[in-house]
């Protein structure tokens, strides 16, 4: 079936419309963005301005045992931390739109919506298409968002340590541009799926959710000191999630077909 891009966009402005239906998701994905970027902001704050070089000498030793005797301990802190929040901030482009496409099929079937959606004549290509953007398009905004509130947070409150902008830099950059992207079209792909095959949106939510897991651990053997990720480990991060992303696609739209799904709701 060809695809018609005017069906595609039918569907992203209906789902834009339901989200805007939803003040409880709605407040959800706007306080998700602030709290990841005043989190880094207000331990980098208190590294600058309530911490010692003697009091925080320990702490940089914990994490770089060989940390020469002339480097400042506070630097150091705050470059730290930039560098372990990396990794936590990919969360957010993965699991904000989980929250979104959790509605897409289960959602629609709760509001009673999906048998006239499955009566038009779009086809599972436009529907892919049209959902994903609904999520993709909030989803995206508010990561680059919350990342400029965070580069001006931090900038702000390090001047006085650094004397320059800290961020952005190529680690953040790579990351906000081109793996929250791809994270946040993994998190939908994968939402969308179970949103698919279960009965109730917030079932859908409650297992998309694991597949955040993997980001948390790694995250927290981080900020332990067990794991040393850098560019190149993100570089792989970013090529596994683009080939699970084009598996993905393909699973939905084996899955999102109309005739499949009439004969499993219909």
């Amino acid at each position: 079936m060809a695809f018609h891009p005017a069906r595609a966009r039918a569907v992203f402005w209906k789902d834009l419309l339901d989200l805007r239906k939803n003040p409880l998701l709605l407040l959800s994905m706007a306080v998700l963005p602030l709290v990841f970027a005043a989190v880094p902001v207000a331990v980098v704050w208190a590294y600058v301005h309530e911490g010692s070089e003697q009091s925080l000498r320990a702490v940089a030793l914990f994490y770089e045992p060989g940390l020469p005797a002339g480097t400042s301990s506070v630097r150091f802190l705050v470059e730290r931390t930039l560098v372990d929040w990396f990794g936590l901030f990919l969360v957010m482009p993965v699991f904000i739109p989980i929250l979104i496409s959790s509605q897409s099929v289960a959602g629609e079937r709760e509001r009673r919506t999906l048998e006239p959606l499955l009566a038009s004549p779009v086809s599972a290509g436009e529907l892919v298409a049209g959902k994903s953007l609904a999520s993709l398009v909030p989803a995206v905004a508010l990561t680059w968002g919350a990342f400029a509130l965070l580069c001006i947070g931090v900038d702000w409150v390090a001047w006085p340590l650094v004397g320059r902008p800290l961020l952005p830099d190529a680690l953040w950059g790579f990351g906000v541009l081109v793996l929250g992207p791809l994270f946040a079209f993994f998190g939908n792909a994968v939402a969308v799926l179970i949103s698919a095959r279960v009965n109730e949106a917030r079932t859908a939510q409650q297992v998309a959710a694991l597949v955040v897991l993997p980001l948390l651990g790694l995250a927290a053997g981080q900020v332990a000191g067990l794991v040393r990720a850098g560019p190149a480990l993100y570089a792989l991060e970013g090529l596994v999630v683009l080939g699970l992303d084009v598996l993905l696609v393909a699973l939905s739209l084996r899955l999102l077909d109309r005739e499949r799904l009439l004969s499993r709701w219909g």
